[in-house]
């Protein structure tokens, strides 16, 4: 079966505080009038739901009764989206609720629903998805347009993509992005940086016409509802108006003095809509009855602090969504009876009453309208606006006199002033605060990952900066309101740890991503973890990040898992007919006692309690992979059973050598590990060099002797019995009986692999494991032994993340320009569903929380030096030079020193302490800098050595014990030498 798309965990950590509110800048709005209930989408990827409470108990909706609203409520709220929502769009007459993101989906919400789920995608485009439009409340459809140059139009009930329109000509690809989209039964509207008005035909999916005027990009249209008269706003600062009739435009407004980002409109034939801009300032456009659009009335209505991404207005009320996570709602006016006009302006003419809607009031000076709306109340005209620069009214004439004296207000707002003519002075918004303010949280903008890989620093929209902790999903530290640059070098660490996961913070919130590519990298000392105090490790014990915070996100799914485990294997062994008979006395079952480590039970032996190997008593229990291999070419060879000593081809030689990878031949052997060298070889399939014939030293004497007396005896035991025409220094052979067992094992599953083939997923791993079940159940004894072995406490400390940390499965879409959301859920729910974790999730998240198995991978090394930093000490394995060496990045520097000191093998005096460790009486440096004895050789050539080429570590006595001296003359060592150029030695 092929393999399934890659697919991905991600994990978001919650924030402390209200749990109401959008985080980030809001972008879509919608209402619902019949429920009374206003929707909200922002950049967060939330959907709220605002209950608008009615001034009185019989006022249900803003359709039958316009209200006044007293207080609005968050109702609910759901985390639709991984990215920004651009888009929302009421659909099914209210049921449902559509959204576009830049996460590339469209999804469907239905809040009203007696299960209410979480949003289901609709379709997927493949880049971000910036508006939607329905033709009616009704309609099964709903279109769907971005930056992928294309509209689909997706089935509301489950039915996929109806069609697909490709947008640009063929000779404006580049531009072919879609901004605005409206649609009816029969026609659809859409434009773009293209800066023409396309009309579509929804059925077809051919163009109907395009409409040439606007001289930059079209960010929202229009279209009545008899498809005769479209609205189009541009970056270019004006609205025109289209005849579909007349195929052209009609008319062009000039009202504002900005991008117009955002129009609005319930009138049937768009006489009345609303207009926002990026300078934040909102008008009213009134048009009924108006003989000639220039004498239409436009009105300041309200200038808000940022730009205006979405108008929306019901009810008597007014709403605007903007960059800010607050949602304001400001009164609006009836515009019928129109504006104000003082007596000094009474006997101007305003040419045949048939034609001017504009009254003349009798008031003697303007007065400024209330902060609610009267019925029958006029408009001040300090608020008028000129709808266009053809337009004859407000009258330029009486402006410079009048209304900078009588007229003119102080406001706290930024004033917007119509387009061209300058001489028309200041105008007024005719509100100058909003009714209410919907409060929005503080959402997270910016983020700096340390060095340890597991803390992250946060700036938050209001200037705090906050520490957070990957593995704990909560924050740890406040800096208060500071530059997060500033706190960096404070709180920043001189190490070297690899990169296992993403962080980003664009919805407002820390999310950690993890992919099986890179997860599993990273790993830290068991022994500098504070969660790891109370439980026993072996020595320089390492845990594996990655799997850590998996194995307790997933905790509940474990638990489950493990339960439905034993259930399936009691009902199995129910289900065998008779047990077979035991014969010779052998019972069926052997009870083993559970071991207890930390209140840990477990019914398999732990590391805790392996045996160790015979001649190993007293010594830790090591952690095997931290080998140092020989990389010197062309230098005598130790005799060692803890050092590979095969040479591999200098660069010279092959032209080019990847230090940091071994080739086949120079297979490095664990150094400090308890098991013998020769099986553990045999063991490590990725680094063996199996298939080679052995090299052999050419004389007796090329191999210099100097291992301890317990490497002799552990020599003495493995001397193989034939070799061929040659036989080799034993140390360097390999048991042939391992290497038949290793082939006949692996034969063996090859064979039993071929029988069956499972799907790649959470769920395929568990039919698996299911499967060898029942081959277990047709054993003799009838017994069936569980497969499910999760990490122990000795592997993965105890973590509790919080309930309220959202856990998402996603998958990685290539066609689609993105990554779909196959699961999101809280750490609290997820007990609930397992079926469907079980269903989407993939196949190494299965093996790596049931059966503690993490995919193989590459070690990755640091190749390096030895000098000696005193020219009077010895080289480790040869008078005449340094030896290059290569091991894991993560090996310690108190393992080199360890290292070294069995090769200088010093002889203590009375004086002195035998039981010293080498890292105790030897230093190590680079650079000219101390080396801690902690440090890695990730960190050493990241933070000190800085450079490229083969580290050079130099190394010395400090005095606490007495070290050999070299025997006889050499070529000096520069104890200052930094050059990043191999040491080289000849052999003797």
């Amino acid at each position: 079966m092929a393999r399934k798309t890659r697919q991905r965990i991600s994990y978001v950590l919650p924030l402390a505080g209200a749990t109401s509110g959008h985080r980030l800048g809001v972008n879509g709005l919608a209402v619902d009038q019949d429920r009374s209930i206003l929707y909200t989408g922002g950049r967060d990827g939330v959907i709220c739901a605002w209950d608008l409470q009615a001034g009185t108990e019989t006022a249900t909706n803003f359709k039958s009764s316009p209200s006044t609203i007293s207080q609005t409520i968050h109702r609910q709220h759901v985390q639709a989206h991984t990215h920004w929502i651009n888009d929302l769009a009421l659909v099914q007459n209210g049921d449902a609720l559509v959204s576009a993101s830049s996460d590339v989906s469209v999804k469907v919400w239905r809040p009203h629903a007696s299960d209410i789920r979480p949003p289901q995608t609709v379709g997927l485009h493949s880049d971000y998805v910036k508006c939607l439009a329905s033709p009616s409340g009704a309609s099964p459809w709903i279109a769907a347009a971005g930056l992928d140059r294309k509209i689909s139009v997706w089935d509301l009930n489950g039915a996929g993509q109806r069609l697909q329109i490709q947008v640009p000509d063929d000779d404006a690809k580049e531009k072919g992005s879609v901004y605005a989209l409206a649609a009816t039964d029969s026609m659809l509207v859409s434009g773009g940086p293209e800066n023409v008005v396309k009309v579509w035909d929804p059925r077809s999916a051919k163009r109907i016409t395009h409409l040439v005027g606007h001289t930059d990009n079209i960010r929202d249209v229009l279209i009545s509802e008899d498809g005769d008269t479209i609205l189009s706003a541009s970056s270019d600062q004006t609205i025109k108006v289209w005849s579909m009739a007349m195929g052209r435009c009609i008319y062009t407004m000039s009202m504002h003095t900005d991008s117009i980002w955002t129009l609005f409109s319930t009138h049937p034939h768009l006489a009345t809509f609303y207009s926002g801009d990026r300078s934040g300032f909102v008008a009213k456009t009134d048009t009924r009855g108006a003989f000639d659009l220039d004498n239409g009335l436009s009105v300041a209505m309200f200038q808000e602090q940022e730009g205006i991404n979405k108008v929306l207005a019901a009810g008597g009320h007014i709403w605007t969504a903007t960059a800010s996570s607050s949602v304001n709602r400001w009164a609006d006016h009836d515009l019928a009876p129109g504006v104000q006009i003082p007596d000094t302006m009474r006997s101007y003419k305003f040419g045949a009453p048939s034609k001017t809607r504009f009254s003349i009031s009798s008031q003697a000076t303007a007065t400024y309208v209330s902060q609610s709306s009267v019925s029958g109340e006029r408009v001040p005209l300090n608020c008028v606006l000129r709808i266009s620069n053809t337009a004859s009214f407000p009258p330029s004439s009486f402006i410079d006199r009048d209304r900078t004296s009588v007229f003119t207000t102080t406001s706290p707002r930024k004033p917007s002033a119509p387009n061209g003519d300058s001489d028309l002075g200041t105008f007024n918004p005719l509100r100058d605060r909003p009714e209410e303010t919907i409060e929005g949280r503080n959402g997270l903008i910016k983020h700096v990952m340390l060095n340890d890989r597991r803390r992250v620093l946060t700036l938050d929209s209001v200037g705090e900066v906050m520490m957070w902790d990957l593995l704990r999903c909560a924050p740890i530290r406040s800096f208060g309101k500071c530059d997060i640059d500033d706190v960096v070098p404070q709180v920043n660490t001189t190490e070297t740890v690899a990169n296992w996961c993403t962080v980003d913070t664009r919805t407002g919130t820390l999310t950690c991503v993890l992919e099986e590519n890179h997860c599993f990298d990273a790993e830290l000392y068991a022994d500098e973890l504070e969660e790891a105090a109370n439980v026993e490790f072996k020595e320089d014990q390492r845990i594996n990040l990655g799997k850590w915070v998996l194995r307790y996100l997933f905790a509940d799914i474990i638990d489950e898992e493990l339960r439905r485990d034993e259930k399936y294997r009691k009902d199995l062994i129910s289900a065998i007919p008779t047990l077979p008979v035991q014969t010779n006395g052998k019972p069926a079952f052997i009870s083993i006692p559970a071991a207890n480590m930390n209140g840990w039970q477990s019914s398999a032996p732990t590391s805790a309690t392996t045996p160790r190997a015979v001649g190993m008593k007293g010594r830790a229990l090591l952690t095997p992979g931290l080998s140092i291999g020989a990389a010197t070419p062309g230098m005598a060879l130790t005799a060692s059973p803890v050092l590979s000593a095969k040479p591999i081809p200098s660069p010279s030689d092959t032209g080019s050598h990847d230090l940091s990878r071994p080739t086949s031949s120079e297979k490095p052997r664990d150094y400090f590990s308890s098991r013998i060298p020769a099986v553990e070889e045999a063991e490590e399939g990725s680094e063996s060099s199996e298939g080679k014939e052995p090299e052999a030293p050419t004389s007796p004497s090329d191999v210099k002797d100097n291992s301890t007396s317990f490497s002799k005896r552990l020599r003495a035991s493995f001397t193989p019995k034939k070799m061929g025409k040659s036989t080799p220094a034993p140390e360097t052979l390999k048991p042939a009986a391992i290497t038949e067992e290793k082939s006949d094992d692996s034969d063996s599953k090859s064979s039993q692999a071929d029988e069956k083939v499972f799907d790649d997923s959470f769920r395929g791993t568990l039919s698996r494991i299911r499967a060898e079940y029942t081959t277990q159940a047709a054993n003799e004894d009838g017994s069936i032994m569980s497969l499910l072995a999760p990490s122990l406490p000795t592997d993965t400390p105890i973590l509790r993340p919080p309930p309220t940390t959202t856990v998402l499965i996603q998958e990685d879409r290539p066609d689609s320009g993105g990554v779909a959301d196959l699961f999101e859920g809280e750490l609290s729910s997820l007990k609930d569903q397992v079926d469907l974790v079980e269903h989407v999730a993939p196949s190494w998240l299965a093996e790596t929380l049931l059966q503690n198995r993490i995919p193989q991978k590459e070690i990755f090394k640091v190749t390096f030096t030895l000098e000696p930093a005193d020219p009077s000490l010895p080289f480790v394995t040869a008078d005449s030079g340094a030896e290059r060496l290569n091991a894991n990045r993560m090996l310690r520097a108190r393992k080199i020193l360890g290292y070294i000191g069995e090769r200088l093998e010093p002889e203590a005096t009375a004086a002195e302490s035998i039981d010293l460790r080498p890292d105790e009486y030897l230093e190590l440096q680079c650079q000219g800098q101390p080396v801690p004895p902690k440090m890695t050789l990730a960190t050493i050539r990241t933070h000190i050595w800085r450079g490229g080429g083969d580290v050079v570590l130099q190394y010395r006595g400090n005095g606490k014990r007495a070290l050999p001296r070299r025997l006889r003359e050499s070529t000096p060592v520069d104890v200052g030498a930094t050059s990043n150029a191999p040491a080289t030695a000849s052999a003797q």
